[in-house]
């Protein structure tokens, strides 16, 4: 199962396409909505969220890293810091936990915490950012 994380909260990916569906079936008796509007809520949405890995999901739970809301909006600050200066793969530094993050699909692919992190070679990254 994929996550997603909207403003800070988690949902997993089939919630969000529940939502989204209803809302579309709901939003398709309205009016459609201008082309500045669907460009504007795109890039909105691309900067309001990530998505957590199935691998990372199970690496969070395994070592019992607890992220809460704060958390993932820093997270998501460090995700759009990354983004803005051309970064495609990305070690983010949280706290006590390395996320290794795709900034281009806005998805953590693993999460490592520092009693596992000892010992290890994080490799295809191409910045780190520091929170």
């Amino acid at each position: 199962m994929s996550y997603r994380v909207v403003n800070g909260k988690i949902y997993s990916v089939e919630d969000i396409s529940n939502s989204l569906y209803n809302a579309a079936v709901k939003n398709k008796s309205n009016k459609q909505a201008s082309a500045f509007e669907k460009i504007l809520d795109e890039n909105i949405d691309k900067n309001t969220g990530f998505s957590i890995s199935n691998h990372a999901a199970e690496r969070i739970k395994d070592r019992n890293i607890s992220l809460n809301e704060n958390d993932m909006k820093k997270i998501n600050e460090g995700i759009n810091e990354a983004n803005k200066k051309g970064s495609k793969d990305c070690l983010i530094l949280y706290k006590d936990v390395a996320l290794v993050t795709s900034i281009k699909n806005r998805t953590i692919i693993t999460a490592v915490d520092k009693s596992s992190s000892k010992g290890n070679v994080f490799t295809n990254i191409d910045s780190v950012v520091l929170l």
